[in-house]
């Protein structure tokens, strides 16, 4: 059901537009304001405080204040405060989805589907909070007992994307808060609303004051840097761009930070000529328009064994070019716009790029509608391989297409990429599937699957995609140190 601008307006004035510190909101200390556009109209729908190196400071030693008793907590109301927040958040899923597309420009449909992702790590870590546990043991040679335990890392910082304005911040939040860490997050400068209103949500939950900081800023790196060499803060996790966070990383060293990254991605989609067709092309949709192509998960390159490539680039083509693209927040819509006109513009000079050098367009391709940032669901086939449609990652609805004959070779093309995040691999065969899925260099693989993100499961990648996991058992041991403590007889 579409949404009506009174509604719209209504809930864009009951969100709360303040730096969140030490449970209190607040205009920054620059005195200025960020604002918050509609990527389907190119208007501004909010603004939000700008934060300067003042207002991290005040997070950081809110942060720092909230530490020891949070850590003091015991683990079982630490599970509750994240369970009735799971409970709040999804109570008000309606309201979180419809700030999403507003703000980000997926439709709601889909951000209806991040509320219920982003909500499963709130309630899978208040289960995990319970269970972090130890060791004990006998020192093998006598004479002592050997105790292992695990303690919370300490102040964290997380910096989270605008593609997944919640996911991406409970994601972090939730681990950390289970593992008894305090957290300043620093969300996207384009989508800063649905963290601001996930924050009153973890107030409302009962989470202690200062356990949870947000801070918006036009000007992160000035910001940051500080957090960064403050001895104090303990770790930083990341999600975006591999370029920055290699720099992240280098400014971290100097404090020895724990460290979580997850960053850039260029997923390869394997389609072998054993492949059920109807599900392959069904999977490359998913793996490809989920989020209008803007995910690091999403399928960049796809590699068709010679025999079904010409019946799999038309299948898809044909997928792609039904699809509705439009404002989010209309009846029916599929694909949303891209999150600025210069991301427009970047998957519009790919595609250019690539034409020029011999590939061709089977749909798609062009510009859409006279407001906002819409690009068309692009197919195209013959894809040179210097092409930056298959060297780097697009963030748009482009589906490049290349054949190829053996299943080595496939491989071989799918491994040639720095990047190491995630792999698809269609294929009836099992010894096939398990075969490939062991050869592909990625952090994750989806086997006859084209979404795999889930709450229960381990999250990251490999190369130049980072380092680290998010979810599933892994997840809370990145906000956990191991002690060892020697008891002597």
């Amino acid at each position: 059901m579409s949404t009506t601008p009174q509604q719209e307006q209504q809930l864009l004035a009951s969100v709360p537009t303040g730096l969140f510190i030490a449970g209190s909101w607040r205009e920054g200390a620059t005195g200025r304001r960020i604002d918050v556009e509609d990527p389907a109209t190119g208007s501004v729908i909010a603004t939000v405080a700008d934060g300067g190196v003042e207002d991290g400071a005040a997070a950081l030693d809110a942060a720092v204040a909230a530490a020891d008793g949070w850590r003091r907590t015991p683990a079982r109301q630490r599970a509750e405060v994240l369970r009735r927040a799971f409970e709040l958040l999804t109570a008000r899923a309606d309201d979180f989805a419809l700030l999403m597309t507003l703000e980000m420009g997926k439709p709601l449909a889909e951000a209806r589907g991040e509320v219920a992702y982003g909500a499963e790590f709130l309630r899978w870590f208040s289960e995990e909070a319970p269970r972090i546990g130890g060791r004990w043991s006998d020192d093998p040679a006598g004479g002592s007992r050997l105790v292992t335990m695990k303690q919370p890392v300490g102040p964290c910082l997380a910096i989270t994307p605008w593609n997944f304005p919640l996911a991406m911040g409970t994601r972090k939040i939730a681990p950390a808060v289970a593992a008894g860490c305090t957290v300043v997050v620093k969300p996207a400068t384009a989508t800063p609303l649905t963290m601001l209103l996930l924050a009153q949500v973890m107030a409302e939950a009962g989470l202690p004051d200062g356990v949870l900081n947000v801070l918006t800023t036009s000007t992160t790196g000035r910001v940051v840097a500080p957090l960064l060499a403050d001895p104090r803060l303990r770790k930083l996790t990341f999600t975006g761009s591999t370029a920055v966070g290699q720099r992240l990383v280098e400014q971290s060293a100097r404090q020895l930070l724990r460290t979580s990254m997850e960053l850039g991605g260029n997923a390869p989609f394997l389609v072998f000529d054993d492949a059920d067709l109807d599900r392959a092309v069904e999977g490359a949709v998913a793996a490809k328009m989920r989020n209008t192509g803007e995910a690091c998960t999403a399928a960049n390159r796809f590699y068709v064994q010679r025999p079904l490539a010409e019946e799999f680039t038309e299948r898809l083509a044909a997928r792609l070019e039904a699809l509705v693209v439009g404002r989010g927040t209309e009846d029916g819509v599929q694909v949303g716009p891209l999150i600025d006109d210069a991301a427009r513009r970047d998957v519009a000079r790919r595609v250019e790029e690539a034409v020029a050098a011999g590939a061709k367009v089977v749909t798609g391709g062009q510009e859409v509608g006279e407001r906002g940032w819409f690009y068309a669901p692009t197919v195209v086939r013959d894809v040179p391989p210097g092409a930056r449609l298959l060297s780097e990652e697009t963030f748009g609805p482009v589906a490049p297409v290349v054949a190829f004959d053996t299943e080595e070779e496939g491989v071989a093309l799918a491994n040639a990429t720095e990047y190491g995040l995630i792999a698809y691999a269609f294929t009836e065969g099992l010894d096939r599937g398990l075969r490939v899925a062991e050869e592909l260099q990625t952090g994750m693989v989806g086997l006859n699957a084209g979404v795999v993100s889930n709450a229960a499961a381990p999250f990251g990648g490999t190369k130049a995609s980072g380092f680290g996991r998010e979810g599933g058992l892994e997840g809370i041991e990145e906000y956990l140190e191991t002690k060892y403590v020697g008891i002597g007889r």
